[in-house]
């Protein structure tokens, strides 16, 4: 089996008060899901970006808008990037995370 190169990955921060936070980059849904939404006292924002590209990347969600990954994501399930079973594993996993308490 070989590995695919991935083009995209996920960064997520801490957001707290004082100001945010590198937590950690992901480039595989189960590694994104299993250690990046790792709930701490603060609230979590993911971030997509394209590998070696400026600019402010592909998509930023937060607790405000979790439940539109799926939909917003629609573009690399197209494209064979993601799979929308994992889409919709990062919802739900994002969801949940951002509605339980620190």
């Amino acid at each position: 089996m070989t590995m695919k190169f991935r083009k995209l990955y996920w960064v997520t921060e801490s957001l707290c008060e004082n100001g945010s936070s590198v937590n950690g980059v992901y480039t595989s849904f189960v590694d994104l899901i299993g250690k990046g939404l790792a709930t701490g006292p603060c609230p979590i924002r993911l971030n997509l970006f394209t590998l070696d590209a400026p600019g402010n990347g592909l998509g930023t969600w937060t607790a405000d808008n979790a439940i539109s990954i799926v939909e917003d994501l629609e573009q690399f399930v197209a494209s064979g990037e993601f799979s929308r079973e994992d889409c919709i594993a990062l919802q739900t996993a994002f969801s949940q995370m951002a509605l339980s308490p620190a």
